[in-house]
């Protein structure tokens, strides 16, 4: 023992390492989480501010063209030519027109109409519905009450999915001096016109912004699928309405600016890429001075942590020595007062477990070696008197190749039954030792006896317990065969059964008995008057194959008064 013991306690408090740790990973943590709300909210607002951006170049453009409308409707020329055409008035409006598309390259055509259904445009076919009362046409009175800017398809046609095609209609009504109807000025704008505003905006890999329209249609998308798929123009107007800021679930920002002068809203959904990045850079920045400080802790630490290690590993390494199997192993009493302590206690718990283990051991071997002398010494001794007898009688006619025959049988039979004192065998030697009891048999009972037998070769080899099979059929022969008037037959099958086990069958066309008023061997029941079966008893059996393999193996029997007994053995 050392002089200046020192307890483990003591010893824990230089563990430095853990208090190390913690104070790194808690300033981390606290760093980590600052600083991706100040970028979070950094992001957020750049967002916000590239959102809100776009839609004042939108609102902005959008103004220019409503003026643009305004300064054709109220033209002084416009208003002669619709109220008293000429052609001196057609080419002045159409300089006009000329001069207004060269303001705007996005512009693709200005469109004059008459109520009268008169038409004046730079674009030279029209494929629009007119009439001589444009009060009658649904478009043309939309146009007047429209103040809004529309997307739709060039001339009004059906709404095709080519982008090409796509204008942003603008109307304004024409009115002479006394405020009654003149016409409209229809406006188509290219699609790109809108587009060019919002193709650019940096909502990361993820985002992206889109017009929806008070109707909930939707005016733009970069992916075109979104004017045609129902199910996406759910999803965006689920979005516009959403609540605006982040959304933390799906991680991305959300923002809303309505467009003036128009009924459309444009919505942002930023991914927060940024985030994302800055969250990756600031967790490998933490995790590589993390492993340089735990590096740094694990050069030192060792040094201070070896001499309380040392003993406890032995102690463990011990332990393990045990666990496997291995009893004859100590460790030494030294290190801190309490690891002293167990190894003291372990020293003693292992010696008092391997006496017990040479208690057990020797018990075992005495308790194997009776258990197989009396399996061995419950072998019915009048099979032996009476094969015996059936020599002699054999011997006094002078049958002397039965005799021999007889006998070897007989020395086979009991050599397959001790088998080396061993108390397993195979499924080929256990048949075999069934034949020869049967050969022994049929020369004492003659035609009353008839026997077959067959096994699955596949299965010679399979060891199992010795005598199972013997004790069966002699069963079967003296309470079934020999009480049945006539010969009797008796079939032993060994085969493997579907569900991969192996199976017993001993089956006797004999007497047979009823199962409710006999014993049940598979519960163990045995009357009186059956307390063996046959020399070895069908229950010592039943009790061995299920010491061996469980409770759910064993004997079953089925039985039928004067149609035979079936004996089952079922082992895995």
């Amino acid at each position: 023992m050392k002089l200046f013991p020192h307890s483990l306690q003591s010893r824990i408090s230089w563990i430095y390492m853990v208090i190390s740790l913690l104070t790194i990973g808690i300033i981390g943590a606290i760093l980590y989480v600052g600083i991706s709300r100040a970028v979070m909210k950094e992001s957020a607002q750049s967002a916000n501010m590239a959102i809100s951006k776009s839609g004042t170049l939108v609102e902005m453009y959008i103004d220019r063209l409503k003026v643009l409308t305004t300064m054709l409707a109220d033209n002084p020329q416009t208003i002669r030519t619709l109220s008293s055409p000429s052609q001196e008035g057609e080419q002045n409006e159409l300089q006009y027109i000329h001069l207004a598309l060269q303001s705007d390259p996005y512009i693709k055509s200005i469109v004059i109409i008459g109520k009268d259904g008169y038409v004046l445009s730079n674009e030279k076919k029209l494929n629009m519905r007119r009439s001589s009362n444009m009060m009658n046409e649904p478009w043309y009175v939309s146009a007047i009450h429209s103040t809004n800017p529309v997307l739709t398809s060039a001339r009004m046609q059906k709404f095709s999915m080519d982008k090409n095609n796509w204008v942003i209609s603008m109307s304004q009504e024409i009115k002479d001096a006394n405020n009654r109807n003149l016409g409209v000025v229809l406006l188509d704008i290219k699609y790109k016109g809108i587009e060019n505003y919002l193709n650019d905006l940096d909502l990361g890999s993820k985002g992206f912004a889109f017009i929806i329209n008070s109707k909930g249609g939707i005016v733009y998308h970069q992916d075109p699928s979104y004017f045609t798929d129902t199910n996406k123009q759910e999803q965006l107007r689920m979005i516009s309405m959403s609540k605006q800021g982040i959304d933390t679930s799906n991680n991305r920002l959300i923002y809303q600016t309505k467009l003036q002068n128009t009924d459309w809203t444009l919505v942002g959904v930023s991914s927060l890429d940024g985030l994302q990045q800055v969250r990756s850079q600031l967790l490998r920045s933490f995790v590589l001075v993390g492993l340089g400080l735990l590096l740094l802790i694990v050069v030192v630490s060792p040094f201070l942590a070896k001499s309380i290690t040392r003993p406890i590993r032995r102690l463990e390494q011990a332990m393990q020595k045990v666990k496997s199997g291995t009893l004859e192993v100590s460790v030494s009493e030294t290190g801190a007062t309490e690891v002293q302590g167990l190894a003291q206690h372990f020293n003693t718990m292992v010696t008092e477990m391997r006496r017990l283990m040479q208690d057990i051991e020797t018990k075992e071997k005495t308790l194997h070696q009776y258990e197989l002398s009396v399996l061995h010494s419950q072998i019915n001794p009048h099979f032996l008197y009476n094969t015996l007898d059936t020599i002699v009688w054999m011997a006094e006619f002078n049958e002397s190749e039965r005799v021999i025959s007889t006998t070897k049988a007989l020395a086979k039979f009991f050599q397959l039954s001790l088998s080396g004192g061993s108390e397993f065998t195979t499924v080929e030697n256990e048949m075999n030792h069934v034949a020869q009891y049967l050969f022994i048999q049929k020369e004492r009972y003659g035609d009353k006896l008839q026997y077959r037998m067959h096994f699955d070769p596949v299965l010679s080899a399979k060891v199992i317990p010795k005598l199972i099979l013997q004790p069966l059929v002699e069963n079967a022969i003296y309470h079934g065969i020999r009480e049945k008037e006539g010969p009797g037959l008796l079939e032993i099958t060994c085969l493997q059964g579907d569900d991969g086990n192996v199976q017993f069958i001993v089956k006797d066309d004999g007497v047979g008995f009823d199962p409710d008023t006999h014993a049940n061997v598979e519960h163990g029941e045995t009357p009186p008057t059956q307390t063996k079966l046959g020399g070895v008893g069908i229950n010592n059996v039943d009790d061995r194959l299920k010491l061996y393999y469980g409770q759910q193996y064993g004997i079953s029997l089925q039985s039928h008064p004067g149609r035979g007994t079936t004996v089952t053995i079922i082992i895995p």
